[in-house]
């Protein structure tokens, strides 16, 4: 049951039969504490849902509803996030109903404490949604402004804002005694009637119902609720009720490092390269992307190789699709690439049109989205994770402009990505694509800040990856949607070494072998004269290969750790043991106090019971120096250490 969480944080589900007759699905998404978090995580939620019924088109048969305090609502930049997001190709529902619950305290806040505006529902004028002031004395009117409010969203496909004005009878939590610091405003709503006696009196007033009446549904209601606890209470006493009864939770295999079969027939790489490399004869592709693009990929197909990453990357989609596992990659520069490397929309040089190559694979093929977002972190991945729970089968990622822009999305991180499945019992495949490598370009867009999610790692939660070879990544993909089990996947991907003339490979990595969590030395040193092993992952293992070969150095092994969690102790120290006691190094491009170093040192300590050598920079608070001449230096420094300490 993993960790748990307090209960109503859990999510759940349940089916309504309307008066009409027909049946309404109402699911309860787990959330955290953090107020607003959960937002984007419903709408992607929805939209998953929609695509799962078919409702790509009107999207009127799923409907998010979003439920928010006054000072949430006007405080948090998630709301901001969510408006701009609604309406965008990629990711609107088609409208989702926000009820605001307006009971003027943010805990102990006041309302001229929390806003500079004059209601809390300003920002939704940024969108024009419409917005309802309604009193929450008057169920009646509430209950008419809902309905106007649905039928708004079926008709106009667009966000609607419910605020119902009312007030909080008790504190914040059930400690919390709002006396204390509303001392004024506390003592008229104690002395005010509760909704139920104005709502009564209102009708009886009015001769709908007598006095007698309203008695006896008032007892009626009671007794209801009373049956309905002393059945929990017994059910309590004769067994262990399903503590997961009616909730969302999902159970599914524990982690295993047991390889799947991810290797592809020629067949399948030449249908996909096919598809790359073809457009329709009245399409006007640029002539810069045909002759760097087209041209060049027919190429390398027909050579055998070598395949860089982004074309990996396009065969690992490509043959997901034909199998009928559909993709979803969503960014702030996802279609054409960061870095000019993916292309997975062309254009027309005449008239703009789009083309999307991969959308052509087979007549059968699963679908293949890719979006462009919009400039947020924390709403847009969100949205995806959200996505990701409701269509598992589905390869869905999220990739960051710069690795480091990840941290905008930290609350979406540590709240949900690492941490569901163990509270709330949802597994994700989610995939991170975070750009990362020291290439002299300054503090700002050289880490993806590798050490924050290592140090989030446990109990098989994530896997962190950095792989060094564009088939290591080719079988990483795949592997994630082959597998049994789900499990959020972060990547560190390259930004130099996407066009590095090392960092390529052949077609027959493509069409055998896997996805290897440990990677051999490809030199094959004689075990004999290795007097240490030096261990790296992902970029700096291109400088410590060059160095050796430059410097011709026979006595050391340099050993990749592709996946750093979870770790496959076992594939590494049948490595490691090749060896004998030669010194064993540990080399990162990173600071000391950054990268893979505090995480796996005490790791490696434990398992070779020997000490482990530092090959990197020094410890610092800033991830990379701002100058080209003093990168290089250190760069030169810590390859030339890890073979000489």
């Amino acid at each position: 049951g993993g960790d748990g969480d307090v209960k109503y944080h859990l999510g759940y589900s349940s089916t309504r039969t309307t008066e009409s007759g027909d049946e309404v699905k109402i699911i309860l998404s787990a959330n955290p504490s953090h107020l607003e978090a959960v937002n984007p995580v419903v709408e992607g939620k929805a939209r998953a849902r929609q695509r799962v019924l078919g409702d790509t088109e009107e999207r009127g048969k799923v409907l998010p509803l979003l439920l928010h305090g006054d000072a949430a609502f006007a405080g948090q930049g998630m709301v901001e996030e969510l408006l701009n997001l609604s309406q965008l190709q990629g990711y609107k529902t088609c409208g989702t109903v926000n009820i605001i619950v307006n009971n003027q305290i943010g805990f102990t806040t006041l309302p001229a404490d929390a806003r500079s505006s004059n209601y809390a529902t300003d920002v939704a004028k940024m969108i024009e949604a419409p917005i309802f002031h309604v009193n929450g004395d008057d169920p009646l009117a509430v209950r008419f402004v809902t309905g106007v409010a649905l039928r708004f969203r079926q008709l106009f496909k667009r966000d609607v804002v419910i605020d119902m004005y009312c007030y909080r009878r008790h504190g914040h939590n059930e400690g919390d005694e709002p006396v204390f610091t509303q001392p004024a405003l506390y003592k008229t709503i104690g002395e005010h009637a509760r909704v139920s006696d104005v709502f009564e009196r209102r009708l009886v007033e009015s001769g709908a119902i007598s006095q007698e009446e309203a008695d006896a549904l008032e007892k009626e209601f009671q007794g209801r609720l009373e049956t309905v606890l002393a059945e929990v209470k017994a059910a309590e006493q004769e067994t262990q009720l399903n503590q997961f009864a009616e909730s969302t939770a999902v159970f599914q295999p524990k982690f295993s490092f047991d390889p799947v079969e991810t290797a592809v027939s020629a067949d399948a790489v030449a249908q996909v390269v096919r598809a790359l490399t073809t457009t329709p004869p009245d399409f006007h592709v640029l002539p810069k992307v045909e002759r760097m693009l087209l041209e060049r990929r027919r190429k390398v197909h027909e050579d055998g190789g070598p395949f860089d990453w982004s074309y990996a990357e396009s065969l690992a989609f490509g043959t997901l699709l034909a199998q009928k596992i559909p993709v979803r990659l969503s960014g702030q520069d996802s279609r054409r690439g960061t870095f000019s490397q993916r292309h997975s929309v062309l254009y027309d040089r005449e008239t703009r049109e789009r083309y999307f190559p991969l959308k052509n694979v087979s007549a059968d093929q699963a679908s293949f989205c890719v979006y462009n977002s919009f400039l947020s972190e924390a709403a847009v991945l969100g949205f995806d994770y959200g996505y990701s729970l409701e269509y598992q089968e589905m390869l869905c990622l999220w990739e960051a402009q710069f690795g480091d822009f990840s941290n905008g999305a930290q609350v979406i991180i540590d709240q949900f990505i690492v941490s569901a499945e163990s509270k709330w019992q949802r597994p994700s495949g989610i995939v991170m694509l975070l750009p990362h490598g020291y290439e002299g370009q300054g503090p700002e867009h050289s880490s993806a800040r590798l050490e924050r999610y290592l140090q989030l790692c446990a109990e098989s939660n994530i896997q962190v990856v950095y792989p060094s070879t564009p088939a290591q990544y080719f079988h990483l993909l795949r592997r994630q949607m082959l597998r049994k089990f789900r499990k959020p996947l972060i990547v560190m991907t390259p930004k130099s070494l996407l066009r590095h003339e090392k960092c390529v490979s052949r077609i027959e990595d493509f069409t055998g072998g896997g996805f290897s969590e440990i990677l051999p030395d490809p030199a094959k040193p004689a075990a004999k004269k290795v007097d240490r092993v030096i261990l790296c992952s992902g970029k700096v293992y291109y400088d410590l290969q060059a160095h050796r070969e430059e410097q011709k150095i026979a006595s050391a092994a340099i050993l990749r750790v592709e996946q750093l969690y979870p770790l496959h102790q076992k594939a590494l120290e049948k490595e490691i043991r090749k060896y004998g006691d030669a010194k064993i190094v540990w080399c990162q491009e990173e600071s000391q106090n950054m990268g893979a170093w505090t995480f796996i040192s005490p790791l490696l300590r434990y398992m070779f019971d020997r000490q482990i050598w530092y090959a990197g920079r020094d410890a610092s608070s800033s991830p990379a120096v701002g100058s080209l001449a003093v990168h290089k230096r250190e760069q030169k420094l810590i390859v030339e250490d890890a073979f000489n300490l």
